[in-house]
């Protein structure tokens, strides 16, 4: 019997962003996928030879990374974190956009002196992007790792600044806060695991063959 292949889907809002274009295709979950009182986490599908696992999103790319699953969908500011050498990225899937920025109350930035800045405390759940931003302008920065509430922590004195995902930066304006400098855009990839790739090349290059014709075909449209 063959060994189905793992599918890992991320958690919130991109699930709901990335459910037609699984569907489209050809890998449909069982109804207990959406049945939002559920607590499981592996779920069959329309494919006999495919399953779905839903985790949180930095969990999916150490889920495909090690081979526990084959393939996934995750924001490539998940991706550019790990920067994973067993994960492999094929196909922009141009949903989910967004940016990673970094942000700071809005007084902090208005008082700001011509002084050059060398150091500096940033709350945020990315700590590697975090830091090489910093350090292309010749900072020191010292992380706080945060994995959620980001805002608050310039508010009480926990870090001077953060580092987020923004979208429409509601958030940050209801926090007090204000965007200082976008550090890359975002958006969703499937990503594969390079050693599965090449051992189960037909169900995996059939599915990223998939997946991009798909999008393709959404950009014509």
């Amino acid at each position: 019997m063959t060994t189905p292949l793992v599918f890992a889907l991320p958690k919130g809002r991109l699930l709901d962003e990335a459910m037609p274009l699984l569907e489209q295709a050809g890998v449909v979950p069982e109804a207990a996928f959406f049945d939002k009182h559920s607590r499981a986490l592996s779920f069959a599908t329309t494919r006999g030879d495919v399953r779905l696992i839903r985790v949180r999103a930095f969990d999916v790319a150490t889920f495909v990374a090690h081979g526990a699953a084959q393939a996934g969908i995750v924001g490539s500011d998940v991706i550019d974190e790990f920067d994973y050498a067993d994960l492999y990225a094929p196909v922009d899937l141009d949903i989910g956009h967004c940016r990673l920025s970094v942000a700071e109350p809005l007084a902090a930035r208005d008082s700001e002196s011509d002084g050059r800045e060398s150091h500096a405390r940033v709350a945020t759940k990315y700590p590697n992007l975090t830091r090489r931003h910093f350090e292309k302008l010749g900072i020191w920065a010292e992380v706080v790792k945060l994995n959620g509430a980001m805002e608050l922590a310039p508010t009480l004195g926990l870090a001077s600044r953060i580092v987020d995902l923004v979208s429409t930066g509601q958030t940050l304006k209801e926090n007090g806060l204000v965007e200082t400098s976008r550090i890359m855009p975002v958006s969703a990839r499937l990503i594969v695991n390079r050693a599965a790739l090449k051992t189960d090349s037909a169900r995996l290059g059939a599915l990223v063959d998939a997946f991009r014709d798909l999008v393709a075909r959404r950009k014509a449209a």
